[in-house]
């Protein structure tokens, strides 16, 4: 849903050429898999399209050629930092929602097992993020 979300952000502002997003996952559970169908219907409903997005695994690599690596709650935030062996790229690892300092909330929560309202409420959280993302990136590269 974040990548989706801030991809039609990036797109909104004209920065989809200066801003490279991907997202993957910490655990290898849904490798080439496309994102829940409930994830999708949500973020259809508001007018974003994530049937092109597959799952992946964080990568090694991923540390050196993103600027941000975020993670959506504390568990694979400590996973980040784990398998992130060079204490410099350590520093590009955040929680997602510190980008959202207004909420009450500091991570995404997991809504595979929640009913629909779970997928509302992460797309909310999502979206807040991405806002303050996308001003953050802007404000620090002078977007």
């Amino acid at each position: 849903m974040a990548e989706g979300v801030f991809r039609r952000m990036l797109e909104g502002v004209g920065l989809t050429e200066k801003v490279y997003v991907d997202s993957a996952g910490t655990h290898s559970y849904h490798i080439g898999a496309a994102p829940d169908p409930r994830s999708q219907t949500t973020a259809q409903r508001r007018g974003v399209d994530l049937r092109s997005l597959r799952a992946r695994q964080v990568m090694i690599s991923d540390f050196a050629e993103f600027d941000y690596v975020l993670a959506m709650d504390r568990d694979n935030y400590s996973h980040l930092l784990e398998l992130c062996q060079d204490a410099g790229l350590q520093r590009r690892i955040q929680l997602f929602l510190d980008f959202a300092p207004d909420l009450p909330e500091r991570e995404v929560p997991d809504p595979y097992y929640g009913g629909p309202t779970g997928f509302d409420r992460v797309m909310d959280l999502v979206e807040e993020a991405a806002q303050g993302l996308l001003i953050h990136i802007r404000e620090q590269h002078q977007l």
